[in-house]
């Protein structure tokens, strides 16, 4: 089975949380609700690879955020991918900033309340990554 490692990051400003729409110029699971999300390149440290992500999809710096909680790496598998394990390391940091620059690989925001995100077509699994954090 193939594997493929992701860091999920949800930023949370006061008592919203930010989800975005996967555009469909991206590779997999377009079209779908998410975290900040991006594949972790050969042995980097996840947490790394999460804030570079944070600045080139939403364009907030590292300095404005603060990591409120990690879990430890949850095995996820997709109906849309046959024999593929996704590795998510998941990430919930808090914002002061809420001014979102999208990158390319999304193409809306919204900020919403947790207990809304059931509400959203979304990759597989985020609510329970979602669920897991807070």
């Amino acid at each position: 089975m193939r594997s493929t490692r992701i860091v999920t990051s949800f930023i949370k400003f006061n008592d919203r949380i930010l989800i975005l729409k996967r555009s469909e110029k991206v590779r997999s699971m377009k079209g779908l609700w998410s975290g900040v999300s991006g594949i972790i390149e050969n042995n980097e440290n996840p947490i790394d690879r999460a804030k570079i992500e944070i600045f080139e999809e939403i364009g907030i710096r590292e300095k404005e955020i603060r990591l409120l909680k990690k879990l430890e790496k949850m095995k996820i598998s997709s109906q849309q991918y046959k024999n593929h394990e996704w590795e998510i390391f998941p990430f919930l940091f808090e914002t002061k900033n809420r001014n979102i620059e999208l990158n390319w690989e999304n193409s809306e925001f919204k900020w919403i309340l947790p207990k809304e995100l059931k509400n959203y077509q979304t990759v597989p699994s985020l609510e329970k990554i979602l669920l897991n954090l807070l």
